[in-house]
């Protein structure tokens, strides 16, 4: 089981109380992050396109397939506009809507151990009960809590959650509002979205959670949201019908009368036209103006916001994803590359782990090993991630990094086992910066490890062809590690040119090395137009076959090898190529 037990519970609760308590004291309210009216600056982004990302990964950790959010953000503004709201309480609609379930993260890992390991399994059969009435809500309890577990750890399970009442889901519901008003507030939202998640599971006849609003006191956006996200789930499994039987049932004791009323007139050609093709588009279309836009140089907040919703699937990982950003862009720095790789790398790093959510947390928080299945989705999600930020114009040109980020060298890592040169080098300094990171947390199968000690395994790493020799000692610079024994190239080549040479030599033109390596195609040149012929003969010798257009394999390879253009602490070609 995920870490079950009380212990289990203290540690994630402890840990919880304390990410948050940074959140806040770090989270400073500036100017330039507050809404933005629409500007035509090439400098403003759009906020939509950024939260929509990342309600794809809330889909996920409640089970859900993605797009859901997205389906009932636009059913959600379409009846906002027909009870005539107003532009301020539609923009609340529209984001409430994308970011009702930003706090899932916030206690995966205590759900997890409740239920037997698979909180997400757990969540998605609930979403059909949990505005229902208490005897549905019981009734599913007895049926489905916890059923891949063994009969009597099965019951033991269902008596503890029972045993509290409801306490353990107001508790859950107060930190989940917590931590969206956090989030809402780093990504310059107002605190209405935050607060309102606290009240999307208030009922209108008053006995919903935390049971403390009925009626019309509780927030329209909260009231509109409640239905629409129950309509999609009931259309999902049922079609028009079952939508309507529900609607018509629960009308005026958990759903707003209104709302519901302006659902079955309009609500069955709404949903026909969400169905069957991406709503993407149509999401970014439909936001009230004016359009809230954040600056250029405050993408890195809006990141940020993103990575602590990561980290906090797991106490495992808090603050993971900020350190290798760190150690990411520290040790892209070092090796020299330019502002432009150095911001994109940070970036990524931020944003790599959005897919973990996509996973239940009885296998991230697993202290034994893992079977094959299991192992299979853990290695899916670089692959969510990626599917995620491929979706926002914005954030498509990190998308590739971040999905590589458990990519080795030699073919062994995950999703994609992608090798050699097409991992680009920002990829595996990435790869590298991430395992240091890790090596030095805790995890559920063992300790922390020293700085010394996980550089040293950064080292092993090297030597057994996973990690890049360049990129861990980037890393290990970054991480104030002193310097090792380091590759001397001839004529005075850096890596990054001997690199370019690597590629070139497997046949590579001057376009394709620019884009595995990031640079440009004049830069391609640069190694042998520039440090080469500082030395005549070298450069003379080693240029002539690539004037004359032979870029086989085996004539540079003959070139750069008679040359001395590899390691001179390394021998053979396979330290090359």
């Amino acid at each position: 089981m995920a870490g079950g037990g009380s212990g289990s519970h203290a540690l994630g609760l402890l840990v919880r109380v304390i990410v948050l308590s940074r959140l806040k004291r770090r989270l400073r309210p500036r100017k330039d992050t507050m809404p933005h009216p629409r500007q035509t600056s090439e400098h403003q982004i759009r906020l939509a396109a950024l939260v929509a990302a990342l309600s794809l990964a809330t889909d996920l950790g409640m089970g859900q397939p993605m797009e859901q959010a997205l389906r009932t953000c636009l059913l959600s503004i379409n009846i906002g506009r027909e009870l005539r709201l107003n532009d301020e309480q539609l923009s609340n609609v529209y984001y409430l809507a994308l970011l009702r379930f930003v706090g899932c993260t916030s206690d995966a890992h205590e759900q997890a151990a409740q239920v037997g390991g698979d909180e997400i399994a757990h969540r998605a059969g609930l979403a059909t009960v949990l505005m229902g009435e208490p005897s549905e809500f019981m009734g599913h309890m007895m049926r489905h809590f916890a059923t891949g577990s063994r009969p009597l750890t099965r019951l033991r399970l269902f008596a503890g959650a029972m045993a509290g009442g409801t306490r353990e889901p107001k508790r859950s519901i107060a930190l989940h509002c917590e931590v969206a008003q956090v989030l809402a507030a780093r990504m310059g939202l107002r605190a209405a979205v935050g607060q309102d998640v606290g009240h999307v599971f208030e009922r209108w006849d008053g006995r919903g959670l935390p049971g403390e609003l009925s009626g019309e006191a509780i927030p329209i956006a909260a009231r509109v949201v409640a239905v629409t996200r129950d309509v999609d789930v009931f259309h999902g499994l049922g079609g028009w019908e079952l939508v309507a039987q529900v609607l018509r049932r629960r009308r005026a004791k958990a759903y707003d009368p209104s709302v519901v009323d302006v659902v079955l007139d309009r609500g069955e050609s709404w949903l026909a036209a969400t169905r069957d093709e991406s709503v993407w588009e149509r999401v970014l279309d439909v936001e009230p103006e004016p359009c809230i836009r954040v600056a250029e140089a405050e993408l890195g907040n809006v990141l940020r916001a993103f990575a602590e919703f990561a980290d906090l699937k797991s106490p495992f990982t808090a603050g993971h994803s900020l350190g290798v950003a760190r150690l990411a862009e520290g040790a892209a720095r070092h090796a020299g590359l330019g502002e432009s790789e150095c911001v994109d790398l940070r970036r990524a790093a931020l944003v790599r782990d959005l897919g973990r959510t996509g996973i239940p947390n009885g296998i991230w928080d697993r202290p034994g090993a893992l079977s094959a299945i299991e192992w299979e989705r853990v290695r899916l999600h670089p692959y969510l991630t990626e599917r995620m930020l491929s979706h926002a114009e914005t954030l498509q040109r990190l998308a590739p990094l971040a999905g590589s980020h458990h990519e080795r060298l030699n073919g062994s890592g995950y999703y994609r086992q992608a090798s050699g040169p097409s991992l680009p080098f920002p990829a595996r300094l990435l790869a590298a910066a991430d395992a240091y990171q890790a090596m030095t947390q805790e995890r559920p199968h063992r300790p922390a490890l020293a700085p010394d000690a996980a550089a040293q395994e950064l080292n092993a790493e090297t030597r057994s062809g996973c990690l890049d020799p360049g990129a861990v000692r980037a890393v290990r610079a970054a991480a104030g590690h002193p310097a090792s024994q380091r590759a001397t190239w001839p004529a005075g080549l850096t890596d990054r040119e001997v690199e370019v040479l690597r590629l070139i030599a497997q046949g590579h033109s001057y376009r394709q090395v620019a884009k595995h390596l990031t640079i440009t195609p004049q830069d391609g040149r640069a190694p042998h137009r520039a440090h080469l012929q500082q030395d005549r003969r070298l450069g003379a010798r080693l240029c002539c076959p690539l004037r004359h257009g032979a870029r086989s394999h085996p004539a540079l390879i003959t070139a750069i090898l008679r040359n001395g253009v590899y390691p001179r602490c390394h021998a053979g070609v396979t330290n090359l190529c």
